[in-house]
């Protein structure tokens, strides 16, 4: 209220600007008016000065890239929900935004329309950085645009000069030179207003943005893959070169006009075409020599070089599995899964261990009474994310079953909130599947200890008695932070796991 009856017209509200004005102005508005006060107000009222006006703020707001996360310091636009122009209301849901290991809707605390996007699909922005424009009404559209365009347009006088720098680097130019000098005497003679449609093509060649960007509204992306018309060949119209839907509708209908004369060409050489397609991926192979990390990977980068600040040790044993592969072929039809079974062991020996649970802030320990467990796994586009399973030692197994595979699908798809890959205590890291035996794991930082689980393989043992035999066997070991878990500590809660899991009957509850 404060801002919206007494800070002046500004044209741009932000929590910034109004805390300010608060802090200016909070002592006069919030202190109660005494009698003699009102008198006084209303005498000078009377005496014929000027009636107070109140401002009202800004209709213009800025679309900030939020933080989803504590330890999210950039974003990724994944994609635009709502499109430039279009109305919006408090509560919509508007962008798509990829934080560390997630995809998560971002709504809107307010009413208004869409008015420009400045951050588009696939491009980063640091949180706090504005991303957007809202404008209050549909006036106010053209003041954000505005807005927006204002800071760009400083930099706009320095193209000309990156234009020219373009134009040498290509050895074909001088062919492109041959052609300007025709093109002047085509201006000369108007009759010749056919054959200009041809020179329309080279100039969308060059990008409108100097900085070669391709940036359109979400809309126009949709148009564009609809009408099969490439965005890199059109120069838009809109605020900082943005290519709208007209500029894609425009440049379809150039297109289907020289249609006819490109099928006439390609009538005598059809495998032309596929020559000139090929040729494409294999230039964006060429140039994808370097590719920067997602999100995602940022996130276990930093993560696994914040590991090497821990003093670790690791400790392995074998373990017979016997008779947990046969009860997973028992549960297996009641969609029971080895990852659900394998986790509820691990965590009914950690909840035996409490320092195996345990974690270490560098002045003490920071011990849980609950066992959560963070189990790895592989994104499809790079990197891993870990979906925890919360009281595992506590969840029956079905349960348990039925929430992994909820879990995995939403990971996969990034759905998942924070606080469903942030939570674990406890880190299982299961190699098993893909037939690696032994392997260690790096300690994820925030936990004390994390398994690595190798596969189960038939293996030929000695009994007590001196017999032979053969048991489906597998390796574990154990990394563990030595600063909370010591030597004595990591074997006894392998021991403990051992005889969980080769006597697994009271795993079913």
């Amino acid at each position: 209220r404060v801002c919206q009856e007494y800070t002046p017209v500004t044209r741009h509200c932000d929590l910034r600007t109004c805390g300010a004005m608060f802090a200016q102005t909070s002592s006069h508005l919030l202190r109660a008016p005494t009698a003699r006060s009102l008198h006084a107000r209303r005498g000078r009222a009377s005496v014929g000065s000027q009636p107070r006006r109140a401002h009202v703020c800004a209709k213009v707001r800025e679309i900030f890239m939020p933080a989803l996360s504590s330890t999210m310091t950039e974003g990724k636009i994944v994609s635009w929900l709502k499109t430039e122009g279009e109305q919006v209301s408090k509560g919509d849901s508007i962008v798509v935004v990829e934080s560390d290991k997630a995809d998560m809707d971002v709504e809107t605390f307010y009413d208004g329309f869409i008015a420009t996007i400045t951050v588009g699909e696939g491009e980063s922005a640091a949180v706090g950085a504005p991303i957007g424009f809202l404008a209050e009404t549909e006036a106010e559209i053209a003041e954000a645009v505005a807005q927006a365009g204002a800071a760009p347009a400083a930099a706009a006088p320095p193209p000309p000069p990156a234009a020219a720098p373009e134009a040498p680097p290509p050895p074909p130019p001088p062919a492109p030179e041959a052609a300007p000098a025709p093109a002047a005497p085509a201006a000369e003679a108007p009759p010749p207003p056919p054959p200009e449609p041809a020179a329309p093509p080279p100039p969308p060649a060059p990008v409108g943005r100097a900085d070669g960007r391709i940036i359109a509204t979400p809309f126009a992306k949709k148009l564009a893959k609809k009408l099969k018309v490439d965005l890199s060949k059109i120069n838009g119209s809109g605020p900082q070169g943005r290519i709208t839907a007209s500029d894609v509708e425009a440049a379809a209908g150039g297109a289907t006009n020289a249609a006819p004369a490109a099928p006439a060409a390609s009538g005598s050489a059809p495998s032309a075409t596929p020559a000139k397609a090929t040729p494409a991926p294999a230039a964006a192979q060429a140039e994808s020599g370097f590719q920067a990390f997602n999100g995602m990977q940022q996130a276990v980068n930093k993560g696994m070089v914040a590991s090497l600040e821990v003093p670790v040790f690791r400790v392995s044993t074998t373990i017979t599995t016997d008779a947990l592969d046969a009860l997973y072929k028992k549960l297996k039809p009641k969609g029971v899964t080895m990852t659900a079974l394998l986790s509820k062991a691990v965590a009914v020996a950690v909840a035996e261990h409490p320092v195996i649970n345990a974690d270490c802030d560098g002045k003490g320990f920071i011990f849980r009474d609950y066992v959560n467990m963070a189990v790895a796994v592989a994104m499809p586009d790079g990197g891993l994310i870990t979906p925890v399973l919360k009281n595992a030692d506590t969840t029956d197994i079905y349960q348990m079953s039925r929430d992994w595979k909820d879990l995995v699908a939403r990971a996969r798809s990034k759905k998942l909130s924070p606080d469903e890959f942030t939570t674990g205590t406890f880190t299982l890291s299961n190699l098993g599947m893909f037939g690696v035996t032994r392997f260690d794991a790096i300690l994820v930082p925030g936990t004390g200890s994390i398994l690595a689980v190798g596969a189960s393989i038939p293996t030929v043992v000695a009994n007590e008695d001196g017999s032979i035999c053969v048991k489906k066997q597998m390796q574990v070991n154990l990394t563990a932070d030595h600063r909370t878990v010591y030597g004595a500590d990591g074997a006894n809660f392998l021991a403990t796991l051992k005889s969980v899991i080769e006597n697994p009957d009271n795993l079913v509850y």
